[in-house]
């Protein structure tokens, strides 16, 4: 399902590529400067003391000329991202309109909804300066949305999640490998799958389990329910639904993962989703949940950098999320504390690519990923069975840290 690409698109998505890196890795580190330099001592003279935290960080440094271009530089590589993303798959978005219809057929594994209600605070919002974000339709049956989507991540990610950017999915089916050896979930679901770059790799993981990836957005499900068939996955199913109110029954899922997800959604949203995973969660089962660190235990201008995504980058719940102390959330939500954890998963990506792991993150986009979660009696039955060591690894050794 892949979006042909002709000589000067490549080359761009290239440039795209390392000029992301670039600002990551080199143009970033100029800002601690100009704030040392210039906007702490001018906040200084005029309030009498430094900036107290993140916000008035940004109030300091908003007309300082390095960040702002820097920040210019990053807004427009964004922007450049979806000239080029579109130009590429509109010219071709017939040609892949009936790509998928043609992969899809009348298949009961895809199964769309047209009366499904997109919330207003998915709606209203180009993410990642998307138009019409995940949801655009320009012609019946249209995937141009998820074709933009899916190519203009290697410029975005600047390839650190892999050939078929499914590192995130790779690294959890991974770390599930290492926390429960031998399981067999029966059935797994994806909240928020999108095309599903996450959830094929966890389906190829677990080839017994029914799999099933919901989305609000047609385009998306379209098209990667096609892209699913043509990589020969079997045991995936996606579905046009709101993850606020899912249609399965209670105790469905053996587990329940998203990537990415809850910092598009809002922090009403947010619960109400979490409730519903407390639902449809079967006895014995997990949660798991990929998202960038929390802002807790980070310097304020590390946090000020962060912030960029949410006021320039059509993020606006990327800051209230990463100020919830999500454990605590989940408690909230009915979990039992007890049984809450937070780690660390790392993409794992094909030979073909970079190693991850000496990348600098771009401060939203690296290659590895907080995640938090929790398992659901019983457990300690389930643990017996397969002599899990009950022994909790340190944070520093990159293993699991109880809430």
């Amino acid at each position: 399902m892949s979006p042909e690409a002709r000589h000067d698109e490549i080359a761009r998505f290239n440039f795209l590529a390392n000029f992301n890196k670039y600002l990551s890795a080199v143009v970033v580190g100029g800002n601690a400067v100009a704030y040392q330099a210039r906007a702490r001592p001018a906040w200084e003279a005029e309030h009498g003391r430094p900036p107290r935290d993140r916000r008035e960080i940004r109030a300091a440094m908003s007309g300082d000329p390095y960040y702002r271009m820097w920040s210019a530089l990053r807004r427009n590589g964004m922007e450049m991202r979806q000239q080029a993303g579109r130009a590429l798959v509109l010219r071709q978005a017939e040609a892949l309109r009936d790509r998928a219809r043609a992969l899809n057929g009348d298949a009961p594994t895809l199964q769309l909804d047209p009366s499904v209600e997109v919330p207003r605070y998915q709606s209203a919002i180009d993410n990642h300066c998307m138009p019409g974000s995940y949801f655009a339709e320009h012609l019946p049956d249209d995937v141009s949305a998820a074709a933009n989507y899916d190519a203009g991540m290697f410029a975005t990610t600047t390839g650190l999640f892999g050939r078929f950017l499914d590192g995130a999915g790779r690294g959890t089916a991974e770390w599930l490998a290492r926390r429960r050896p031998g399981w067999s979930p029966r059935r797994i679901l994806d909240l928020g799958c999108g095309l599903g770059h996450n959830t094929v790799p966890v389906a190829r993981a677990y080839p017994a389990a029914e799999v099933i990836g919901v989305d609000l957005a047609a385009p998306m499900l379209r098209y990667g329910h096609a892209r699913a068939r043509g990589m020969g996955v079997g045991n995936l199913r996606f579905l046009q639904g709101d993850v606020e109110r899912l249609p399965f029954p209670d105790g469905h899922f053996d587990l329940v993962y998203s990537t990415m997800f809850f910092h598009e959604t809002a922090r009403g949203a947010l619960r109400r989703i979490l409730r519903e995973v407390g639902r449809v969660l079967a006895p014995g089962g997990l949660h798991l949940h990929l998202e960038q660190p929390p802002y807790r235990d980070m310097d304020e201008f590390e946090k000020f950098l962060r912030d960029w995504d949410c006021y320039y980058n059509n993020e606006p719940f990327w800051t209230t999320l990463h100020d919830l102390h999500l454990p605590t959330v989940l408690a909230e939500c009915g979990f039992d504390a007890d049984r809450i954890f937070e780690t660390r998963i790392h993409a794992i990506v094909d030979d073909a690519m970079p190693k991850v792991a000496g990348e600098v993150e771009d401060f939203g986009r690296g290659g590895m990923w907080y995640a938090f979660g929790s398992e659901r009696a019983p457990f300690e039955a389930w643990r017996e069975s397969v002599a899990l060591p009950a022994t909790v690894i340190p944070p520093a050794t990159g293993g699991d840290v109880r809430a």
